[in-house]
C-alpha cells in the first residue's frame, strides 16, 4: 500500500478521546471544576496521573472463507470439487477510551480460495472447471465494545479473565483476484485502495479474550467482511451482489504502558466495592459527644449554646429554646404562643395588637380562620389563634358573636347551612377550651358576606381569594 494511504486511515483515528481515566493527582490551584460535586480537589487528567494502561498492539492469523459470492470455499457436498483454504494476518494499534469502549486502527493481509480446486495445487479439470484465489490488503478504523465490562455484574470472588468483544467498522480494501479455468490462469480483477467506486468495505463481529496475564491478552475472533465488490471472488454475476466472507483469527494483544493493569480489564464496580471493603476493615469507633448532654436537650455540650435548658422545652439546631413569638418567654412557659406578651403576663399580651387574625378593641373582628371547599373541620393550622381567642374572650366582659361564611360556589341555601355549621363547630370548640356558652352566638350568612366581594362568581377570582370567603370570624354584640 502506498504511504498516503497509512497517513489517511491514521488521520481518521486521531479524533479519538485522550481523557477517559481517572486521574489520582490533586489539584487545587484554581476554582473547582463548575461540572465537579465542588470540591476544591479538582482532579485534572495529564498523562503523569493516568492509573491505567490504555494502548495496546494485537496481531494475529487465521483462515477467510468465502461463503456469499459464486464461487465459494466451502462447497455444499455434491461430490464435485473441494473445500478450499486461504490464509489472513492482521495487526493493529489499540487505544481504549473507556473501560468499555476503544478504537482501532487494523491492517489485514490475506488471500481468499474459492472454486472448485486449490490454484496453487491443482489445474483446471472437466470435473474442477474454475477456480480461483484472491490477494487483499486492507485498512480500517473499527469500534471496539467491551460487553463484558459493559454488562458486568458485582462479584468480587470470581477473577476476571474472559472478556467478549464486539468490532465494527469501515476501511479502504486493495485486491488482486486471479481466475484459473481451461484456458489457464490469469488476473481477473483488481481494485486499489481509496477508490471511491471500488475499493470501500466493512467489517463486524465478535471476540473472546483470554488475559494470559497484565501484559499479554489471546483472542480468538470472527469477522464478517462485506466487500462491497461483485468481482472479489474473480467471477461477476449480473445479480451484482456484494462478495462477502468470514475471517477466523486467533491472535495476542500486547498492553503498552508503565501501570499494572491495562483499562479494559478495570471494572469500576469492583474497585468500589473493594475500596468499600478496605473502608471497613479500618473502621475505628469514633466518640461522639465527649462532654456529653448535661441539660438532656439532645444537642451535645460541645455545640450547645444553652447549657441549661429547662426539661421539656423544645431547642433549635445550637440547642437554645424555642421562642417562636420572640417575646422573651420560651414557648414552654408562653400561654400565647403566636402572641408577644410580657413575662408578667406569662407571654400574653394585654392589649391586643391590631394585626390579622386577633381580636381587637378597634376591628372587633377575629380574621383567618379559613376552610377547605364544601368542608366545615376546624383545620390544625386554625387551633393557636382559636386558642388565642380562648384567653381574650375569657379575660374580656363582652359577648361575641361566631360569624359563619362560604364562598359562592352551590346554591344559597346549601352554603347557608354550611355557614351555620362552621360557626356552630367553631362556637363549640371554644366552649370546650372553657368559653362560656353564654359568651357565644353562632351565626351563618352563607354567601352573603364576602370577604372578596368580586369574587362572585368564584371562577372570576383566584384560588386564595376563594379560601379567604370560606372563613369564620368574630363580631362583639
Amino acid at each position: 500500500m502506498k504511504l498516503s494511504s497509512t497517513i489517511a486511515a491514521l488521520a481518521l483515528a486521531m479524533p479519538a478521546a485522550f481523557f477517559a481515566q481517572d486521574s489520582v493527582a490533586v489539584y487545587s490551584d484554581q476554582y473547582p471544576n463548575t461540572y465537579s460535586s465542588g470540591s476544591a480537589n479538582v482532579y485534572p487528567f495529564t498523562q503523569e496521573s493516568k492509573r491505567f494502561n490504555d494502548w495496546s498492539i494485537s496481531v494475529g492469523a487465521g483462515i477467510p472463507l468465502m461463503q456469499t459470492a459464486t464461487l465459494t470455499s466451502i462447497k455444499d457436498g455434491d461430490g464435485m470439487g473441494k473445500d478450499v483454504f486461504g490464509y489472513s494476518a492482521y495487526i493493529s494499534v489499540d487505544k481504549a477510551i473507556t473501560h468499555a469502549f476503544g478504537l482501532k486502527l487494523q491492517y489485514d493481509r490475506g488471500e481468499t480460495r474459492q472454486g472448485f480446486f486449490n490454484t496453487k495445487n491443482d489445474d483446471a479439470s472437466p470435473t474442477m472447471p474454475i477456480g480461483a484465489r484472491t490477494q487483499y490488503d486492507a485498512i480500517s478504523i473499527l469500534g471496539d465494545i467491551n460487553f463484558s465490562n459493559l454488562l458486568r455484574r458485582v462479584d468480587n470472588k470470581s477473577p476476571y479473565r474472559w472478556a467478549l468483544h464486539g468490532y465494527a467498522g469501515i476501511g479502504t480494501l486493495a485486491y488482486r483476484a486471479y481466475v484459473e479455468d481451461m484456458a489457464g490462469q490469469r488476473l481477473a480483477y483488481e481494485a486499489k485502495a481509496f477508490n471511491p467506486g471500488f475499493a470501500w468495505f466493512g467489517q463486524g463481529g465478535a471476540g473472546l479474550k483470554y488475559k494470559i496475564n497484565n501484559t499479554i491478552d489471546l483472542e480468538g475472533r470472527v469477522m464478517y467482511v462485506i466487500t462491497g465488490d461483485d468481482t472479489f471472488d474473480g467471477l461477476p454475476t449480473t445479480a451484482r451482489t456484494s462478495d462477502n466472507f468470514f475471517n477466523t483469527t486467533l491472535g495476542l494483544t500486547f498492553n503498552l504502558g508503565k501501570h499494572q493493569s491495562h483499562l479494559f480489564w478495570h471494572d469500576p464496580l469492583q474497585e468500589v466495592y473493594y475500596k468499600l471493603d478496605v473502608l471497613e476493615q479500618r473502621n475505628q469507633d469514633i466518640e461522639v459527644c465527649k462532654s456529653g448532654d448535661n441539660d438532656n436537650d439532645g444537642v451535645c455540650d460541645d455545640w450547645d449554646r444553652q447549657l441549661d435548658t429547662p426539661a421539656g422545652a423544645r431547642v433549635d439546631g445550637a440547642g437554645v429554646a424555642l421562642d417562636t413569638d420572640l417575646d422573651g418567654v420560651i414557648d414552654l412557659y408562653d400561654k400565647c404562643v403566636t402572641v408577644p406578651g410580657p413575662v408578667e403576663n406569662d407571654g400574653c399580651p394585654t392589649t391586643m395588637p391590631s394585626t390579622g387574625g386577633i381580636i381587637t378593641d378597634n376591628t372587633r373582628t377575629l380574621e383567618g380562620i379559613e376552610f377547605d371547599l364544601d368542608s366545615d373541620r376546624i383545620l390544625p393550622s386554625n387551633t393557636p389563634i382559636l386558642n388565642n381567642a380562648v384567653n381574650y374572650i375569657n379575660s374580656s366582659t363582652g359577648a361575641y358573636r361566631v360569624v359563619g361564611a362560604t364562598d359562592t360556589r352551590a346554591s344559597d341555601a346549601y352554603n347557608q347551612r354550611l355557614s351555620e355549621r362552621r360557626a356552630n363547630n367553631v362556637k363549640n370548640y371554644l366552649v370546650q377550651q372553657g368559653v362560656s356558652s353564654g359568651k357565644l352566638e353562632a351565626v351563618g350568612r352563607g354567601e352573603k358576606d364576602l370577604k372578596y366581594p368580586e369574587c362572585d362568581p368564584a371562577t372570576k377570582c383566584p384560588e386564595w381569594k376563594n379560601r379567604a370567603n370560606r372563613r369564620v370570624y368574630f363580631e362583639a354584640k
